[in-house]
């Protein structure tokens, strides 16, 4: 039944919002995610830009099911997969009767997404004639199915998302300007993947993982060339092309390490330039222990979804040289990363002198004692990782964005910048 706008809930998003679908550490997706926790609280229509294969649905699907309408429908309609006569149908609906073979109503995509949200997938595809009808729909929230006369109230969130230039359409004729309007109220751009070529590794893995279960193979890795070389790659496909060569290469290697010599002819044959970031690693799945030793220093990227391994952070990068003496998640004595009693920090912080190990008469302030602790380990390894954050996240077993939080929480700074 559709609803009053009059009657419609108060939108509340949920406290912590979930984006584990999303794989990579790059500013440029980080900047997507920050911008989706900002509209979680609203129904404001949100326009989703990128290139095919960039993650424009997942994007749509993080801002509904992290939303109060969480509860509710997600309808996804891919405008250009649907002939012009046939779309108006399947957004409103039609009554019985309304056209050549309509035998019976039928409720429209709209209606079924009411109190939830409508994905409206390749908006450029559009017809100018339907492209009306919609304008109406995002201006009223009402609607008339085809070959009927009754106006049907609806309250639903419209996300869109386009692989097009849609200014350009309008330049063109082929896209009105008031629906642009409406429908880019808040823009979300999906970054391409040759624009956070740093999650590359990352997403690698995960791919790995997924079809070496879904498969059944048991790849254990890719060499530090073929990684070089899809690194370079320019990957007009973006993640759909990453994913689905990924998952040739598993279905057809089977198990190993996959080579250079496995890759397509147009990654393999690519040029490496001096500038190029080159990996000297192997990216290595699964647990290091079962995978062979090589003279490279190993790669491991956690299981999806994962475990927290020797406190690796879920698909990280994890240097496990650095990893040789840590037996779990808890202490060691032979790492000084995780025994207190070896942990240094500069005179600005608390000496991990004062920190304790046996509770004395009197008690502790067991906030104050954690607290203490906690700056000596992110200043310990800190100063390992010569102040790289990223590499220091990865010792503590942490994101780096979590890190940077801990960072100003504690005013820690590097002595001689405030970076």
């Amino acid at each position: 039944m559709a609803i009053d706008l009059e009657e419609a809930p108060v939108i509340t998003a949920v406290k912590a919002p979930d984006f584990s679908s999303f794989i990579g550490e790059s500013r440029a997706l980080t900047s997507v995610l920050e911008m989706i926790a900002r509209l979680l609280d609203n129904d404001s229509t949100v326009l989703i830009t990128g290139e095919s294969g960039s993650g424009k649905e997942l994007i749509a699907k993080a801002l509904h099911f992290n939303s109060d309408r969480r509860k509710n429908t997600m309808i996804t309609v891919n405008c250009g997969a649907i002939p012009e006569e046939l779309l108006e149908s399947e957004l409103f609906g039609h009554e019985k009767g309304s056209f050549t073979g309509a035998i019976r109503a039928r409720i429209g995509k709209f209606e079924l997404a009411d109190k939830g949200t409508i994905f409206l997938d390749e908006i450029g595809d559009m017809s100018p004639t339907l492209q009306i009808k919609l304008l109406r729909v995002l201006q009223e929230q009402e609607f008339e199915r085809v070959g009927g006369a009754r106006t049907i109230r609806v309250n639903v969130r419209v996300v869109a998302a386009t692989n097009q230039n849609l200014e350009k359409a309008i330049a063109e004729k082929r896209f009105r300007e008031d629906l642009f309007y409406r429908l880019n109220v808040i823009p979300v751009e999906a970054p391409a993947l040759r624009e956070r070529k740093e999650d590359i590794s990352l997403l690698i893995g995960h791919f790995i993982n997924k079809f070496n279960k879904t498969k059944n193979r048991s790849i254990s890795g890719i060499s530090p060339e073929a990684l070089n070389l899809l690194r370079v790659y320019n990957w007009p496909g973006n993640i759909r092309e990453l994913e689905h060569l990924v998952e040739r290469l598993v279905v057809l290697k089977g198990d190993g390490v996959i080579k250079e010599a496995d890759l397509p002819a147009k990654i393999r044959n690519l040029e490496l330039k001096p500038d190029d970031q080159l990996s000297k690693d192997m990216l290595l799945v699964g647990d290091p222990k079962e995978l062979d030793e090589s003279n490279h220093n190993h790669l491991t990227v956690s299981d999806a979804p994962p475990k927290i391994r020797n406190g690796a952070p879920p698909h990280s990068l994890t240097p496990a040289k650095e990893m040789e003496n840590v037996t779990g998640p808890g202490l060691s004595t032979t790492n000084p990363l995780n025994n207190p009693l070896q942990v240094g920090s500069p005179a600005s912080h608390e000496s991990s002198s004062s920190l304790i190990t046996t509770l004395p008469p009197e008690g502790i302030n067991l906030k104050a004692v954690v607290d203490r602790y906690e700056t000596a380990l992110i200043m310990s390894a800190l100063e390992r990782c010569g102040w790289v954050k990223n590499k220091a996240a990865i010792l503590l077993g942490l994101n780096r964005t979590t890190l940077v939080e801990k960072l100003k929480k504690k005013k820690i700074y590097k002595e001689d910048t405030a970076a």
